[in-house]
């Protein structure tokens, strides 16, 4: 039997990070609830967050009490996540993709690991096949254009064989400075990257959602459909209030504030 389609969503407006963890949540109680009747749907949204620092599950309020305090203070939020990894940025020209799938649609249920190595086979050709962009090997999860400059992040949550989280790809050079301002994911000496510098053109984030949508379906093994937020009920609700609280918040800022 064929596995159903995936549902995917692009907001336009940078969304709040707080905001959107609520709204993972939100899909995966659906989900839950949904699963007993095989009725739930697998969905991928896309989207780009108000800059914000985030912390990984390996690092403790007392490890980063100094660094939440400094951070906020250069115009960022920051948030403490549930997902794999360390310390890292999002922002504004960073496309970001949350895929809430069930793995347990196979048999056998698709595994973790093998679930974080399609993820970023699906960066690395999406990032080959459009751009002409290539990666390099590395010991680190991730995609990386060299090896000191990381273009691409994976860090996800597995819950009832349900995921949340997902990946970060740097577009445009907006989120480059922010970056510079810690050191990623706990690696010293790697630096940012992202499409623009390695094309040398311009990009837009809304430039790669359909690419990356097509190489997710393709290496995932799944249709694509648009969802549409009028038609998908709780879902749906969800999604709109969210998009109104992204337009509600007003303008962000585009470089780290001087520290005080």
């Amino acid at each position: 039997m064929p596995l159903p389609p995936v549902f995917y969503h692009h907001f336009c407006t940078p969304l709040p990070y707080t905001r959107t963890l609520l709204l993972q949540e939100k899909i995966h109680q659906l989900q839950l609830a949904a699963r007993r009747s095989s009725s739930h749907h697998d969905i991928l949204l896309l989207l780009e967050h108000r800059p914000v620092y985030t912390s990984g599950r390996r690092q403790t309020e007392q490890e980063l009490h100094t660094e939440r305090a400094r951070l906020t203070s250069i115009g960022a939020e920051f948030a403490v996540a549930a997902r794999g990894g360390q310390l890292t940025y999002h922002g504004p020209g960073q496309l970001v993709g949350y895929p809430l799938l069930d793995l347990a649609r196979t048999s056998p249920p698709i595994g973790i690991r093998d679930y974080i190595c399609v993820m970023q086979k699906m960066i690395q050709s999406y990032l080959l096949s459009t751009h002409g962009i290539t990666h390099v090997p590395s010991d680190h999860t991730g995609v990386f254009l060299d090896p000191v400059t990381k273009i691409a992040s994976i860090g996800v949550q597995v819950r009832h064989r349900l995921t949340t989280h997902g990946f970060s790809m740097n577009v445009t050079k907006e989120p480059l400075e922010w970056f510079r301002q810690v050191v990623a994911c706990g690696l010293v000496d790697v630096k940012a990257g992202c499409i623009t510098e390695a094309k040398g053109d311009n990009m837009r984030v809304e430039d790669v959602v359909p690419g990356i949508v097509d190489a997710f379906g393709t290496l995932y093994g799944r249709d694509m459909v648009r969802l549409y937020p009028q038609n998908a009920g709780e879902l749906g609700e969800a999604i709109l209030a969210l998009e109104e609280d992204a337009l509600a918040a007003g303008e962000w800022l585009r470089t780290p504030s001087p520290n005080q």
